[in-house]
């Protein structure tokens, strides 16, 4: 990395949020200029049909030059806006945060301790382990949907997880790069195939608890994006049956959880 280049990377994928990103900006601003370090923020505008870029460009005009603002042409989802955030960043490590915050942007700490002090490649916030501090919960059939999708996952495609749809994962920046060059999902599961190409690459991956706070104006549908999540889970995994992936990491190559 040159001199100048940012140390973090932060990506805010983001589809029709221009009632709370000012906020969102507001405070993920104020933390990272008390963390004393050169970082930058990216907001991929997900072809939203409110002003959110227009909110986004006018925070990023105001920051001077610490938020960058890409714009999808038209809705592609979260995983495409995340992926074209990796590849729009410049940092060392690289975070992926809700829009909304759930998990407050001061945990990230937590996570820089599994990379800095654990020796992982990646740290993902879970909201089902242990430490975990679950302030405001989803509706029943919400959790109900995730932990059938959990068991769903575990199943057909990657064990050993308890939560891989936390929005907010952490990663050195050379394997960010690696995986999302492969990573194909465009819409929610596109977790699922970040974590199953890390985990194929064999990369270290660690599990990490984090505070959340559940959003009531949650962008997925519990009818149309949960058929659509299922989905793309078995494409992960006859994705993977069938070599789509690419190669599997190098004999020897470890993995750390």
């Amino acid at each position: 990395m040159s001199a100048t280049a940012p140390r973090l990377s932060v990506v805010i994928p983001a589809f029709n949020e221009e009632a709370r990103l000012v906020g969102t900006l507001a405070r993920v601003l104020d933390y990272l200029h008390g963390r004393r370090e050169p970082f930058e923020v990216i907001v991929v505008d997900d072809g939203s049909s409110d002003d959110t870029a227009g909110a986004a460009r006018r925070a990023a005009a105001a920051a001077g030059g610490a938020v960058r603002v890409v714009a999808n042409v038209r809705n592609r989802g979260k995983g495409f806006s995340v992926r074209r955030g990796v590849e729009e960043s410049r940092g060392e490590f690289i975070l992926f945060s809700d829009a909304d915050l759930s998990t407050p942007i001061e945990d990230v700490e937590r996570l820089f301790a599994a990379l800095l002090e654990g020796g992982c490649d990646i740290a993902i916030g879970s909201r089902a382990m242990k430490g975990s501090d679950v302030r405001v919960h989803q509706p029943w059939y919400r959790e109900a949907m995730g932990k059938t999708f959990n068991k769903l996952v575990r199943l057909l495609v990657l064990r050993g997880f308890r939560d891989t749809q936390c929005g907010f994962k952490l990663f050195r920046a050379p394997a960010a790069r690696d995986i999302f060059r492969l990573q194909r999902v465009e819409r929610f599961s596109f977790d699922v195939e970040a974590l199953y190409l890390a985990r194929r690459r064999g990369y270290r991956v660690a599990e990490v608890p984090v505070t959340w706070y559940n959003s009531p104006s949650s962008r997925v549908s519990i009818v149309r994006d949960s058929a659509r999540m299922f989905l793309d889970v078995l494409r992960i995994r006859l994705n993977g049956l069938r070599g789509g992936y690419g190669p599997a990491a190098p004999a020897g190559r470890g993995m750390k959880r």
